[in-house]
């Protein structure tokens, strides 16, 4: 292999992205378009909850059960209510996600020892988030009920506030977070994104990269030269690589400065990993483009297999844990399911090369793997 006739190919594919300025707007944009868009779009965090209360009661201790949601950062309160029916109206033009009705009597029955009624409203239009706050709302109501509870016994056995919740909580659960300490899902979906996009971009602009000369007839020219197969699809390589390993940083950055998620691992293994990632993802692109005839056919299929491989397989929505049977070999044909861990444990974990070596010789193999399959597709001579 010559490196001279490598670095002509690199360059005239070079000239070619220049010139088509759709194509090198899309190489640089649609990275950071995607970045954006999912990563508001794929946030699984619910705040800001729109509620009102519903107070039959009106006394301190009802007011003061509201007050552990309205104090909440999750809600956001909207005022008190006259009745559930102006709740249900509400409720219906989507002003309000939740609503408190704390019963009558509600003070006189806590009082007495007895259960309070409260009934909480939820729009269970949006199943997901719908979930999330029914849990929030049965935390603060644990905490709220812990408190009441705590109060009457002080009160009735004459018992310091800390003796009497001992009494009632003998065993106490304390709960740490590891790696995402604050529980935001972008820290979680950040890197993934990042596993999702290089999926996507690198092998739908590789993809047009051989077709394109086979339809207008350029491709004749490489099959009438002095070069070898391996020295032309190495040259067609190292453009889009580039572009994909520019916009790779682009977007750790968007990552770590935008999203403000953070990243602990070390930079130069994160860049060494998704560097071969990158090789991976082109490679399978230019796979694609030497299989077919059509920019059109080559994008569809780049497109269905990038977009199905990274988003079902790779354990960015459902672990690959969970999976079972033919789902479960296929997440593990794709480079995407390695790359994900890999960079989930670059950005959350502080892990390296000691933990994820193995990832990184999958990532050599299949990069490797890959173009040999495409120097075996690709012939200078048309086969008779």
């Amino acid at each position: 292999m010559k490196f001279e006739r490598v670095f002509a190919v690199a360059q005239r594919e070079w000239r070619e992205i220049l010139r088509d300025r759709i194509y090198f707007l899309l190489a640089f944009l649609l990275p950071v378009m995607l970045m954006l868009v999912f990563g508001y779009g794929m946030s699984q965090d619910v705040e800001n909850i729109a509620f009102a209360v519903v107070d039959e009661d009106r006394t301190p201790v009802s007011r003061d059960y509201a007050h552990h949601f309205i104090e909440s950062r999750y809600f956001s309160f909207q005022g008190y209510l006259p009745s559930a029916n102006a709740a249900d109206r509400l409720l219906a033009e989507r002003k309000l996600r939740v609503v408190i009705v704390i019963g009558p009597r509600f003070e006189q029955q806590l009082l007495a020892g007895r259960s309070g009624q409260v009934q909480t409203l939820i729009d269970g239009t949006f199943t997901s988030s719908t979930r999330i706050i029914q849990a929030y709302v049965e935390a603060i109501n644990l905490a709220a009920s812990t408190g009441i509870q705590t109060g009457y016994l002080a009160r009735r056995v004459g018992l310091p506030p800390e003796r009497a919740a001992g009494l009632l909580h003998p065993v106490v659960l304390d709960v740490r977070y590891l790696y995402n300490q604050e529980v935001r899902s972008i820290w979680s979906v950040a890197p993934g994104l990042i596993m999702m996009i290089l999926m996507l971009v690198p092998p739908l602009l590789m993809a047009l990269s051989v077709v394109r000369e086979k339809e207008t007839g350029a491709i004749y020219n490489v099959c009438t030269s002095t070069i070898t197969r391996a020295e032309f699809l190495t040259g067609k390589l190292l453009p889009s690589v580039t572009i994909s390993a520019i916009n790779a940083g682009i977007l750790w950055l968007l990552a770590t400065l935008y999203f403000h998620t953070p990243f602990k691992g070390s930079l130069l293994f994160f860049a060494f990993a998704t560097l071969l990632y990158i090789l991976c993802t082109t490679g399978l692109g230019l796979l694609i483009s030497l299989l077919v005839s059509t920019q059109q056919a080559a994008m569809i299929i780049s497109l269905v297999l990038s977009i199905i491989v990274s988003i079902q397989f790779s354990g960015l929505i459902t672990p690959v844990s969970s999976l079972s049977g033919g789902n479960y070999a296929i997440a593990h044909a794709f480079p995407a399911m390695y790359y994900n861990a890999v960079a989930k444990g670059a950005f959350l974990k502080a892990v390296g090369l000691d933990v994820l070596w193995p990832e990184l010789l999958l990532f050599v193999f299949y990069a490797t793997a890959v173009f040999f399959l495409c120097y075996l597709v690709f012939h200078k001579r048309t086969r008779t």
